[in-house]
């Protein structure tokens, strides 16, 4: 067995509020200003969506959107003919290859959470971004966890995608990429979770406090996104809360040698690939064959 070598953060970016979509909040870290490129990830989401909001029918292509709900529900529908309910804990990872529209809104009834969650993108290897598209959904229940202390150590990981622990995820991503929702019952307890050697990888906190690696410094709180260091001889993570009930999500993906040109929510590797997609979508080909026919259900607010 080879020595565990832990990563540490190389960068730290608090995510505000902001408005996205129709009424929605959202706190960006990766896609904003300060953390703009950080590949394969484009984009990530912490949102919270209240009464008469959402994300009406929009395209996109190029790209893989993973929603995550933590709390409440959302349904989303699509021009595939897709359609559904996420539920708190549940997982949707749709890969948008050469094009869809779709919508996604909240689910609001009395006596429920609004919904809150996340939603990361993923960018898609050069050779997959005009696949079909396709889904991969995970209801709260099918989501495999991993104990790493044991089943009463105080520590849970939910194997979103990848592996941990000797636990692996059903979903299967196109290009390499790891998602984890890690759940710490209480304070000063301490995990190493080893992450494929050069991959990009970052932390982003939902709540409480964590420490990683071999920091000295004061741990990082809720809302902050971690972006660690990725030496050829790091192994993975060693983490450790420093308060009860601290949750966070530790997210790794294999780097893509390709550039992103992004138009919106298109994404594409040069102006002239973005080009083609803004002429498949006017015209209704290549993937947008319902772009100007299709309209949701659920869209109409």
């Amino acid at each position: 067995m080879a020595a565990s070598v832990t990563r540490n953060v190389v960068k730290k970016v608090l995510s505000i509020e902001q408005s996205e979509g129709a009424g929605a909040i959202v706190r960006r870290s990766i896609g904003s200003m300060n953390l703009k490129n950080l590949t394969p990830f484009l984009m990530l989401d912490h949102f919270h969506v209240s009464k008469g909001a959402g994300f009406p029918d929009h395209p996109h292509r190029g790209q893989a959107t993973v929603t995550y709900m933590l709390e409440g529900a959302s349904r989303h529908e699509d021009s595939a003919g897709h359609k559904g309910t996420i539920e708190t804990g549940g997982v949707q990872w749709m890969c948008a290859g050469k094009g869809i529209i779709h919508a996604e809104m909240p689910v609001h009834e009395a006596g429920k959470p609004e919904p809150r969650g996340l939603q990361l993108w993923v960018d898609l290897p050069k050779e997959y971004k005009m696949v079909e598209p396709s889904y991969q959904e995970l209801g709260a229940e099918q989501i495999p966890s991993a104990y790493p202390l044991g089943p009463d150590g105080g520590v849970q990981i939910k194997v979103i995608s990848g592996k941990s622990h000797g636990v692996e995820s059903p979903v299967r991503p196109l290009g390499g990429c790891w998602y984890f929702h890690v759940i710490f019952n209480k304070k000063d307890t301490s995990i190493f979770q080893d992450i494929p050697s050069g991959w990009t990888s970052f932390i982003y906190i939902l709540k409480g406090s964590v420490k990683v690696g071999q920091e000295q410094s004061l741990p990082h709180e809720a809302f902050n996104t971690l972006v660690l260091s990725s030496s050829g001889n790091e192994t993975g993570v060693s983490l450790t809360a420093t308060e009860d009930n601290t949750e966070f999500i530790l997210v790794a993906g294999e780097p893509l040698d390709q550039t992103v040109f992004q138009y919106g929510p298109f994404v594409m590797t040069n102006r002239e690939e973005i080009i083609k997609t803004l002429q498949d979508y006017q015209t209704g080909k290549n993937g947008f064959e319902k772009a100007h026919v299709w309209k949701s259900e659920i869209g109409g607010l």
